[in-house]
């Protein structure tokens, strides 16, 4: 038997139509229960007739005529009439041109909607748009606003009812603005006026002032009351752990705020619907007056610090003590010096709540642990894993150290606290038996070089000896370092670190001059030559100054022989790169370039290997033709050389020399080369090639084109002409040691014989090979006259003679001492005179002065000042405090050296204090016994170390002495409030170092444990006041902070049912994000793993106006969220991954579009099919239509699929299956007992040819359409 698919009409009807979700069935019958074949009016049924559809607008019977839900179109037609009176643009000569059209273009454009225009009878605009809904309501809006008059009006609701025509994010606003066609105006939030502006047409105004007064109307039905009840009372009112109030909010649905704890605020605030509010607020006065006239107080002393443990974590012991006893018990605030606890509640619960208080305030004890402050890091441990390890076991337990001080502080429940005392004592102990410390005194100065680069030195001798060593930050100019660890390893390090400091003293620097652009080349790419360097003279330490210094000392420190030996060889390397740095430029035409690099390079990179040379050609993209040489003098002539013949070669290049006077070469040049560029450029960009300044050649090059050569000698030889004409020239030869008394102080004495004669006189240069030729160009009597003027001049200064003078001895080291510096001085202002002063240790007072007779004359004269003043020159002291002296010098002695140039004295400082350990004694024993003298010193009189003696004349001396004085230091005190020093010290003393560097102060902040308010400045006194006033200034601003951190903290507490938790939170926390940047505040919400913790309530952490309107934007939502609803709407579960789309698309796509969610079963869900929309009602509605009318379309295509599936499938096993008939039906047309006559399939009105012509006839399926 085979198998016969049976289908019956009704299923297949249901298959059509796709309303029935199940699979269609297909059964397999057996001979034994065969039933008749279904006729083929049932398997086919006819389709409903023409005529019947036209002539009825009944729905058809049969299967055919079932209802399908219509699918909405997304397309929508709107069509808007201006009335004539309100059409902006009324006069147009023919409809459908000028302004009008245009902003209807413009409107489509823009929205995507379609706009047609049609003129009325009664000249009144009627406006058809097409489009998408949000696309019409767009269109719409801008058609009112440009294509209408526009009116407006106003409307006045409270203040406070504007932000809920607003809405969230000025959705509403929005919405409201779109749906009326109008513009709506609302007033800012500091603006005090109630009025609300409406602009557009008369009805849509009309429409906008009704739906902004149904929103003042709801917000109406709302009332807000404040109840003062004393803050004793309100732990009762909240009940324990807030669970009193959450009971009555949610029973009377009334918002109930109670001021926070740490709030001084007495009143409680309610806001909900009016009946129920005043029931809330009668139940809350009902509690208060009866715990008002039950309850009494007593007091008790609680130490303050053991309050803590009252408190508990988060209030929690106060909290618990309050839920079993019924007794609220309060503490007073931390920053009070206050013991006493007040427990309040019924008599008979007084007692039971006093024993909890104490059994709570006695469960914690501290204790402290004897141990010297330098252990402490050890006790820690590295990374804290000595401390770790009990702090593990005993994690309640909460250990301190305190830095300065030699003890540890433990804290938490007794038994933990001894046993951790036990463990930390015996840790304590054994580092002391096994540990050792020793502190060392090494000038600062040398501690960077102990360290060694990158602490090479220093973590040698670390891990070498096991030991630790402390050395201070360069900032606080400590001397001392400390070493830590074992005590045979610390003895060790000890004396290593004392004899590098004891070689470091010996070791000398040296500053080597060497031009910064040779810097980069000598450290070499990455450091590799100065890593050489360094390999060879490993004891030398080579500094370079930073490039932004524009430095060129670099400085070598080390032992003597090898610093010479390493100056000598950075020294020859300097030589060898100021010969390889000779640079000349060689100008090419820019088309040869390509030919001079040659293929690959090849060209250039041969004549670079064979000159030894580097050649530099410019971008291809440049408009420069130079190509830059540098390298050995004779190289780079060699290289260039090459080159030029290289562009001979290729081109018909000339080349012609013409010969002008070197001396006019300057001017023919021109300033900056601006004269000759302007011969070249006009020439047909010729090269002209001048020689070398001081070389003496006259022979300039000129190199191109010979017909543009020929041009520009032309140009140049009679530009020379002209320049020879009217310029003339003469040189004469002086010594250049004549040359500076030529020229005079400043310039003087030259400057006077050009102003009288009007010539030029050029002095040689440097560089100038003849060092006595001046050159004077000008006219000619003006050039004569300065000749003869100079000449004379000359004369006198040739005019040699030697004189003598006598000087007393006793001076004559004045003028000798720092090699010579006082003759030298004498010598080059005076014309290079000579002076001899006698041999020393020979008593002969006769000094010889050799020169010209003028420059003797003068120096003579300058001579016998310099004696007069050590004649006139007295000796006094000036009594400075030595501990002052390294302030009165300055950096570098800077202020000393400023003082002695400014009044010409001598300042001699005295030797430091032999013995300074008196420094450390009382003021009365500073000034003991001298050394070796008996007798005792008069106690009014200053130390010899504190007298600074000051040589030249009196008076000088005396301006010198107040100078000196005045820059002693002075000391102030200013008044700071102790709580504000750790902010005025900053982070590592950042911020006081800041101070004392801007101010050039010293500012001492006294210790935390004198809890002083006093800080002392100390500097010159024409720096304290600024000081002072720099200071007052950081703590207004300090003050400022700590004011604007106490209003910030203000806290406010909302109750929000925690299934609307998600939804404030927000995608990824993108909701409560927004509130908190828009807000400027911080939001908590409960940790749900804590049990303890109300999880209703929502924490809010800002300024106080800020945390409301976060609060209000927060319920606002929870307000939205409670308006919305839940719908289950059954959606075959065949269709759920098409309506869900790729990665969510899709869905999020109709959730966005609808304002909804919508939530799909989980895989092993009951009912399968059952798909939750959550929203508002209409838009819900709207949503489930939308999906509905997807799944009718998507399951089709599923249904199709799987009956196509069920054919598809492969035939079972033979045996088990009984022959197939295939699909029988009764009474087919075909049929021999049918009524109906079988198709003729040979004529050609059964089967007709593609465009014949066919006489109708009815058929089974109906008349022909």
């Amino acid at each position: 038997m085979s198998s016969v698919a049976v289908l019956t009409q009704e299923s297949f009807a249901e298959h059509r139509s796709g309303l029935v979700p199940q699979q269609i069935k297909v059964a397999t019958l057996n001979s034994e229960e065969e039933s008749d074949p279904p006729t083929y009016k049932d398997a086919f049924p006819p389709l409903p007739e023409k005529a019947a559809c036209l002539e009825s607008a009944q729905e058809p019977a049969g299967a055919w005529g079932n209802k399908i839900r219509p699918i909405k179109a997304s397309v929508i037609t709107q069509v808007f009439h201006v009335p004539l009176e309100e059409r902006k643009y009324k006069d147009m000569n023919q409809f459908g041109e000028g302004e009008q059209a245009k902003i209807c273009l413009e409107i489509m454009q823009r929205t995507g909607a379609h706009l047609e225009l049609s003129l009325a009878k009664d000249q009144g605009l009627s406006i058809m748009v097409s489009g998408k809904l949000d696309a019409v309501m767009k269109a719409r809006k801008d058609i009112v606003a440009r294509l209408q008059t526009q009116a407006s009006a106003t409307v006045a609701i409270p203040k406070e009812h504007h932000r809920f025509v607003i809405g969230k994010n000025g959705e509403k606003l929005q919405d409201l603005e779109l749906k009326t066609a109008t513009k709506i105006q609302i007033p800012r939030p500091d603006d005090a006026s109630n009025q609300i502006r409406i602009t557009g047409t008369k009805e849509g105004i009309e429409k906008a002032r009704h739906e902004v007064l149904l929103i003042s109307a709801e917000q109406d039905k709302r009332a807000v009351e404040r109840l003062e009840v004393e803050k004793a009372f309100h732990p009762f009112i909240a009940g324990p752990y807030n669970r009193l109030v959450s009971e009555i909010m949610q029973e009377t649905g009334t918002r109930i705020n109670i001021p926070p704890p740490s709030v001084n605020r007495t009143e409680i605030v309610f806001t909900g619907e009016k009946e129920q509010l005043a029931q809330a607020v009668a139940r809350i006065k009902k509690i208060y007056e009866e715990k008002k006239k039950k309850t009494t107080t007593i007091a008790v002393e609680v130490k303050k610090s053991q309050h803590k443990y009252v408190i508990g974590p988060k209030g929690n012991s106060l909290q618990e003590i309050l839920e079993r006893t019924g007794v609220s018990v309060e503490i007073p605030p931390s920053d009070s010096i206050s013991e006493t606890v007040i427990l309040r509640g019924e008599p008979e619960k007084l007692g039971q709540a006093l024993t909890e208080v104490y059994a709570k305030a006695n469960s914690f004890t501290v204790s402290s642990v004897s141990a010297p402050s330098w252990l402490h890091r050890f006790i820690i441990g590295k990374k804290g894993q000595n401390l770790a390890k009990i702090t593990q076991q005993m994690p309640k337990v909460h250990i301190e150290f305190t830095e300065g001080e030699d003890k540890i502080t433990l804290e938490g429940p007794t038994e933990d606290v001894n046993v951790a005392q036990e463990q930390i004592e015996a840790m304590v102990k054994d580092l002391i038996h096994r540990m050792d410390y020793v502190e060392i005194s090494i000038d600062h100065k040398f501690h960077r070089h102990l360290i060694g680069k990158s602490g090479a030195n220093i973590n040698r001798i670390k891990d070498q000896y096991k030991v630790s060593v402390r050395i201070p930050p360069d900032s606080e100019k400590s001397n001392l370092i400390r070493i830590e660890g074992d005590p045979q390893g610390v003895q060790q390090a000890k004396r290593e670190l004392l004899e590098l400091a004891s070689r470091m003293e010996n070791e000398r620097t040296k500053d080597l001059i060497i031009e910064q652009r040779f810097h980069r080349t000598i450290i070499g790419q990455k450091g590799e030559r100065i890593r050489e360097i360094r390999d060879k003279f490993p004891e030398v330490i080579i500094n370079f100054p930073d490039p932004a210094q524009k430095s060129d000392i670099v400085q070598l420190r080390g032992p003597k022989n090898e610093v010479e030996k390493c100056t000598k060889y950075m020294q020859k390397m300097v030589a060898d790169l100021v010969e390889n740095s000779y640079s000349i430029s060689v100008p090419i035409f820019k088309q040869f370039h390509k030919n001079i690099i040659g293929k690959g390079g090849a060209n250039i990179k041969k004549i670079r290997e064979e000159s030894n040379t580097k050649i530099d050609l410019p971008a291809e993209n440049s408009n420069s033709e130079t190509i830059i040489i540098t390298g050995k003098r004779a190289n780079c002539e060699a290289a260039r050389s090459r080159i030029l013949s290289i562009q001979k070669d290729l081109a018909n290049i000339a080349e012609v020399e013409v010969s002008i006077p070197a001396k006019l070469h300057n001017s023919l040049i021109g300033t900056k080369g601006r004269l000759i560029r302007s011969i070249m450029e006009e020439c047909g960009g010729v090269h002209i090639h001048f020689p070398v300044e001081g070389s003496g050649s006259d022979t300039v090059v000129i190199r191109g084109p010979s017909s543009d050569v020929e041009k520009a000698k032309k140009q140049l030889l009679h530009l020379a002409e002209e320049k020879q004409t009217k310029s003339f020239t003469v040189d004469i030869r002086a010594k250049p040691e004549y040359h500076k008394f030529l020229i005079g102080k400043g310039g003087g004495k030259i400057r006077k014989v050009r102003d009288t004669t009007g010539a030029r006189i050029i002095f040689p240069t440097a560089e100038d090979k003849d060092q006595d030729l001046i050159t004077i160009i000008g006219k000619e009597d003006a050039v004569k006259e300065a000749q003869k003027e100079l000449e004379a001049l000359i004369q006198n200064l040739d005019n040699v003679v030697e004189d003598y003078m006598l000087v007393d001895p006793k001076h004559h080291r004045h003028f000798v001492i720092r090699r010579g510096q006082v003759l030298r001085e004498i010598a080059e202002e005076y014309g290079g005179v000579m002076v001899s002063f006698p041999r020393s240790g020979t008593q002969s007072d006769k000094v010889t002065l050799k020169g010209a007779k003028e420059c003797v004359e003068a120096a003579r004269k300058r001579i016998q000042e310099i004696i007069e003043d050590l004649e006139a020159q007295v000796t006094i002291e000036c009594a400075i405090p030595q501990k002052f002296h390294r302030s009165v010098m300055g950096p570098k002695g800077s202020r000393i050296q400023q003082i002695t140039r400014d009044y010409n004295v001598q300042i001699k400082f005295p030797d430091k204090e032999e013995n300074p350990v008196h420094s450390a004694e009382p003021a009365v024993q500073e000034n003991g016994d001298d050394a070796g003298e008996g007798r005792e010193a008069d106690p009014g009189s200053p130390r010899r170390c504190d007298i600074i003696i000051i040589s030249g004349r009196k008076e000088k001396c005396e301006a010198a002495k107040e100078a000196l004085e005045a820059l002693v230091p002075v000391t102030i005190e200013v008044e700071v409030p102790f709580d504000l020093h750790r902010y005025i010290i900053g982070q590592k003393g950042s911020g006081i170092r800041k101070m004392m560097d801007e101010f050039e102060v010293n500012i001492h902040v006294p210790a935390p444990e004198l809890q002083s308010d006093v800080i002392a400045i100390t500097g010159l006194a024409a720096n304290l006041d600024r000081a002072k006033a720099g200071l007052l200034e950081r703590v207004r601003e300090l003050q400022a902070e700590q004011e604007d951190r106490a209003l910030r903290s203000f806290k406010l507490s909302v109750t929000v049912d925690p299934k609307y938790h998600p939804k404030i939170i927000g995608r990824k926390g993108a909701v409560i994000t927004q509130i908190r940047l828009e807000h400027d505040v911080n939001i908590q919400f409960p940790d749900k793993d804590d049990g303890n913790q109300p999880q209703d309530q929502i924490t809010i952490t800002g300024y106080e106006k800020n945390t409301e309107a976060a609060r209000d934007a927060i319920l606002k939502i929870v307000g939205e969220l409670e308006q919305m609803v839940s719908e289950d709407v059954p959606l075959d579960h065949r269709v759920h991954a098409r309506i869900i789309g790729a990665r969510g698309k899709a869905i999020r796509k109709i959730m966005d579009e609808f304002k909804v969610d919508i939530r799909f079963p989980q895989s092993g869900a009951p009912d399968p099919n059952c798909v939750t929309v959550t929203g508002l009602p209409e838009n819900v509605e709207e949503a489930i239509d939308h999906i509905l009318n997807l799944e009718e379309e998507y399951l089709a295509d599923v249904v199709d699929s799987e009956v196509l599936q069920v054919y598809m499938k492969p035939p079972a096993h033979e045996e088990s299956k009984a022959p197939s008939k295939g699909f029988v039906v009764r009474d087919a047309p075909w049929t021999a007992n049918s009524s109906e006559k079988a198709p003729d399939m040979s004529s050609s009105e059964e089967f007709p040819s593609f465009g014949a012509q066919v006489a109708p006839k009815t058929l089974p399926w109906g008349p022909k359409r």
